[in-house]
């Protein structure tokens, strides 16, 4: 049964899946789509969940889902056919197109391969002009289509698991890798004795088993329902549409195709971390804070931007910032160059030491905000490497400054965009050197901080339990490791802070014989107090007198911290070994943030 669409109208009706994989419908997976990567979880819910309609409602529909369809006449070797590009539901769409390849070869009966293999691929016969063709095509995704006719189209592919398993562990092809680890999951799945017999689970699938569709043959009118299903909550990202709305706008065919595969390498890679990444391409032209959802801040602030006139009082339509299609894309991979560089965990080239991915793992793993990437960005992107450290430890200490000196989020974002915004005003100062134009922007006050807070909660407050507490503590065995960042710090897995003095010391300890009550008031929860320990805190051994709890709990916990082995390293910790090392950390702090 072909998807009937006349004229401009919309259609829409339920279709059982042995409709969906019948003679006369052919669906196309769009460039603008995203890969393949449904995992163990939906696909096992999705074979559980049919199989408990199957047991408990045999006689009833079971809804799986929906399709939102862009349906063209088309015409094949004379053979005229409707194609129904998949703008959603290709995820579902895909896992039962693979679940019939795998039935079609574990089931011993002839009729239902036979049945599973028609809804696999179309056997062509030259003598009627009809081609052979597969039910579904991956648009511009040739490697995936050469796997599809090796385990899927192939008479007892799925069964090929060694093989297929080498393909899930290693294809550096998204969809691929999770299309082998589908059709492992699923033959697993049939194998457990516990679940459905295929007698039972596959008359259900075919017969009962349901799909809305909504269809349109104007590619205008599909992507507006692609809009607005996403709004109501399907899962679609927006980086999704934003795919679908620029890659319309691509002066080629040979581009579109070049920039689709370099989309889905792209969101392969970053996963649910790719709509972030675009947010920081808007924060860039932007240079504001973002006020809507992503979507709506290129289509709106970007794309379509407006501005107020105030003589007529009226909002006019300003100049774009970007354009759709090619310049987006364009822009897009040229920030991706730099982003990859900046985190990439490589850059001992720049200083001749690992300072710069040193102060960048600080960062990532601590900041709690990624408002300062933007302007790293920005900076690569205008001036390349040159004098970048400088320019990082400069917005470091802005980032951080700001953050540690209790102003607002909406002040601290702004700050950042401030930069940006600095950063293209010194570009544009033709007259002088870039040297020049760099050292303008190093020394400009958009990198300058309020310094009393600042300073008084480092120095006189409490600042266990705040939220930057870690930031600092790696903050400064980032400045012990200087000048010459010798050692390469990653992340850690785990990184807990850790008093010296404990919270709660035992009566008849040592910790009340070498500290008054007032100054365990005082000094228990400030910086001069607290260490970086590799493990979950343990509060029993935390309270152990100090050279049990180096032996004991410390020895095995600090790993590379700077600053935890250089205390471990001291005899006693008294009062006056506390405030001596709260005081050498304070100044190692003034010094670095020139105050």
């Amino acid at each position: 049964m072909a998807i009937e669409v006349t004229g401009k109208q919309i259609a829409s009706d339920k279709i059982t899946i042995k409709d969906v994989f019948g003679e006369d419908m052919w669906f196309t997976i769009p460039d603008y789509q995203r890969p393949y990567v449904w995992g163990e979880d939906q696909i096992s819910t999705l074979l559980d969940d049919v199989s408990h309609a199957a047991v408990n409602t045999p006689e009833s529909q079971y809804f799986l889902g929906s399709l939102v369809l862009h349906c063209e006449s088309k015409t094949l070797k004379g053979t005229s056919y409707t194609e129904n590009s998949v703008l959603d539901g290709q995820q579902r769409l895909t896992t039962l197109y693979i679940l019939q390849a795998v039935l079609r070869d574990i089931t011993i009966s002839e009729t239902r391969k036979a049945t599973c293999a028609k809804a696999i691929f179309q056997q062509g016969n030259p003598d009627d002009g009809i081609p052979e063709r597969l039910r579904i095509e991956f648009a511009i995704r040739e490697e995936v289509e050469e796997f599809i006719n090796r385990f899927i189209k192939e008479k007892g592919g799925t069964l090929k698991t060694e093989e297929i398993q080498q393909i899930a562990n290693n294809s550096k092809e998204v969809s691929i890798r999770n299309m082998a680890n589908a059709i492992l999951i699923i033959n697993k799945w049939f194998s457990n004795e516990d679940n459905l017999d295929i007698d039972t689970f596959f008359p259900y699938l075919r017969q009962y088993v349901i799909l809305v569709y909504v269809a349109s043959s104007e590619l205008e009118d599909a992507f507006r329902l692609f809009t607005v299903l996403n709004d109501r909550g399907i899962k679609l990202r927006n980086s999704d549409i934003l795919k679908a709305q620029n890659l319309k706008e691509v002066s080629t065919q040979e581009k579109q195709t070049k920039y689709a595969k370099f989309w889905e390498e792209l969101e392969g890679e970053l996963g649910e971390d790719f709509d972030l990444f675009l947010s920081y391409i808007r924060t860039i032209l932007v240079k504001e804070k973002a006020r809507h959802n992503l979507l709506k801040e290129f289509e709106d602030n970007i794309y379509n931007p407006t501005k107020f006139n105030y003589s007529t009082k009226k909002q006019e339509i300003a100049t774009p910032l970007l354009k759709k299609g090619d310049e987006t894309f364009d822009l897009i991979k040229a920030y991706k160059v730099h982003y990859d560089a900046i985190f990439s965990g490589n850059n001992h080239h720049i200083t001749n030491n690992w300072a710069f991915d040193n102060l960048i793992s600080i960062l990532n793993d601590t900041a709690l905000s990624d408002i300062w990437i933007p302007p790293l960005l920005v900076y690569r992107h205008k001036f390349g490497e040159e004098k970048i450290f400088d320019f990082l430890k400069a917005l470091d200490n802005k980032f951080s400054g700001d953050w540690i000196g209790r102003e607002t989020p909406t002040t601290r974002i702004e700050a950042m965009n401030a930069i940006i915004k600095k950063i293209e005003e010194v570009v544009n100062q033709k007259e002088i050197s870039k040297e020049e134009q760099i050292n303008d922007l190093l020394s400009d006050i958009v990198l300058k901080f309020d310094t009393s807070y600042f300073l008084f909660d480092l120095e006189s407050s409490p600042i266990y339990g705040r939220r930057y507490a870690r930031y600092k503590l790696r903050k400064i065995d980032f400045l012990l490791d200087a000048p010459n960042y010798s050692e390469k710090r990653n992340s850690y897995k785990e990184m807990t802070v850790e008093h010296i003095l404990p919270q709660t010391p035992a009566v008849d300890s040592q910790w009340t014989k070498d500290f008054t009550q007032s100054q365990r008031e005082e000094w228990t929860h400030k910086l001069g107090n607290l260490v970086l320990i590799s493990r979950r805190k343990n509060a029993g051994q935390g309270r152990l007198d100090f050279e049990d709890k180096k032996k004991k709990y410390f020895t095995s916990s600090i790993e590379t911290f700077p600053n935890s082995i250089r205390i471990m390293q001291k005899p006693q910790w008294t009062i006056q070994e506390l405030e001596k090392n709260h005081k050498d950390l304070m100044t190692k702090i003034k010094s670095h943030y020139n105050i």
